[in-house]
């Protein structure tokens, strides 16, 4: 179950940074309230998986989870730039993720 928490927490963590953008700085009081409820929320379930996850590898995975559903979001929903170096970049974060998934603690 820690690890379902884990992934759940990675998500808030990318509606939260998508949040930051559409709040534009904090002015727009509902997008506000809503991407501070995501943070909560986050922070929440990161500290449900970590009851038994080691923190190193729960905080690399959650701050990776969140990093690279932030970049496709950034792609997908702001024309933000697709190029080779940053796929590969994608792609190495995800190898880190996965890598700590598959470590025996």
């Amino acid at each position: 179950m820690e690890w379902f928490y884990l992934v759940i927490a990675g998500f808030f963590e990318v509606g939260w940074a998508m949040g930051l953008k559409y709040s534009q700085g904090f002015t727009r009081i509902l997008l506000s309230a809503i991407t501070v409820a995501g943070m909560v929320a986050s922070f929440y379930f990161l500290s449900l998986s970590l009851k038994s996850l080691p923190l190193g590898n729960a905080y690399a995975i959650w701050t990776g989870i969140g990093t690279v559903g932030t970049v496709v979001s950034g792609i997908v929903l702001f024309n933000e730039p697709v190029d080779a170096a940053r796929i590969i970049c994608i792609v190495l974060i995800v190898a880190g993720i996965v890598g700590l998934k598959l470590i025996k603690v």
